[in-house]
């Protein structure tokens, strides 16, 4: 096993396990969270890729919205995407992707049992290690730079294409780098020393909306509240109904948060977020930022998310709730304190 600077947060024997599970794997599935985003289906599209050239049967998957969102159509690998009714029951090993428990695999869940071996990559620090083998790092920036270092291990060569889905990984969840580790920058000029263009990952994944976006944010901004009081340093929070996303991808929706938290009277920000689907069903996104000692960055959203059943990072998190927007806020509050 080589390690590198990319896996110097790894555990040795977690990584060598896992390199030993996908070598003599001769069918592979690889399950994404629900709602994906670029990290997970990034890392799902990278595993893809290298097993299927080394003969392996593999499926790729995720268990909601029916399609995969459009500012990751071009990440190279969607072939090896099937729809949830077209993930086999029984496969040698099963690899669930970014996903901090098991419920994040949504429907697709019940294909663990099918499997052989369960093997779990992620870095979440809420993760619940429900898998035979769990890589998780905490400290990595993404998934996709855990997958890195599996990859570096495995002694496989990071191709452009392998590149692409990595790099898209690691510019979303470090908001083009904004949020980044020692190492974070020498990772991305490996990746870009490929041939990729990361100009143009970013832009396909970052800066592209349809019209639609701007009306769906005219009407959920207009109706943001800000909580001054809440832990000494505010909560901002808006919600995204139904209607008001209408037709839009879920990942439009799911960008609101990202100009939420940009509110300089809170350093805590929630969107709420209605199901088109289950009535009284809402995605939650929480985020912090530290403004300094004693203030934010004492909250940590993972815990408050971890409380309210779901998970992330520190400054990061999200969960499930079902009710009246009332209800939402005021459990929200409460798991505040």
């Amino acid at each position: 096993m080589t390690t590198t600077p990319d896996a110097v947060g790894l555990d040795p024997v977690d990584v060598q396990a896992a390199v030993a599970a996908l070598a003599r794997a001769r069918s592979v599935t690889v399950v994404c969270h629900v709602q994906p985003d670029a990290d997970t289906v990034g890392s799902g599209l990278a595993l893809a890729l290298v097993l299927h050239r080394r003969g392996v049967p593999v499926w790729v998957s995720f268990a909601e919205p029916a399609e995969l969102p459009a500012s990751m159509r071009t990440l190279p690998g969607v072939r090896y995407l099937v729809p949830p009714a077209e993930v086999p029951r029984a496969v040698d090993v099963l690899v669930a992707v970014d996903c901090g428990g098991v419920n994040r695999l949504g429907a697709l869940a019940d294909r663990i049992d099918g499997a052989a071996t369960t093997l779990v990559i992620d870095h979440h620090r809420s993760n619940t290690r429900f898998g035979a083998i769990n890589l998780i790092d905490p400290s990595a920036e993404s998934t996709t730079s855990v997958i890195t270092g599996l990859l570096d291990a495995w002694g496989v060569p990071i191709d452009a294409e392998v590149a692409h889905c990595l790099y898209a990984g690691l510019v979303t969840d470090t908001g083009s780098f904004r949020w980044v580790r020692p190492g974070t920058h020498r990772l991305a000029d490996r990746l870009l020393a490929t041939g990729i263009n990361g100009a143009e990952i970013a832009r396909a994944l970052l800066d592209t909306h349809p019209f639609g976006w701007l009306t769906m944010l005219s009407r959920v901004l207009g109706g943001a509240r800000l909580a001054p009081g809440v832990r000494g340093v505010g909560l901002v929070y808006a919600f995204v109904r139904a209607a008001d996303a209408g037709e839009l991808d879920s990942e439009e929706v799911e960008s609101v948060i990202d100009i939420v938290r940009t509110t300089a009277e809170a350093g805590i920000a929630a969107v709420f977020k209605e199901s088109g689907t289950v009535p009284g069903r809402w995605t939650v996104s929480l985020r912090s930022r530290d403004t300094g000692p004693g203030a934010a960055d004492a909250v940590d959203v993972a815990r408050i998310a971890t409380g309210l059943g779901g998970g992330g990072h520190r400054f990061a998190a999200g969960y499930t709730a079902f009710g009246s927007p009332e209800d939402l806020i005021a459990g929200l509050l409460n798991a505040l304190g």
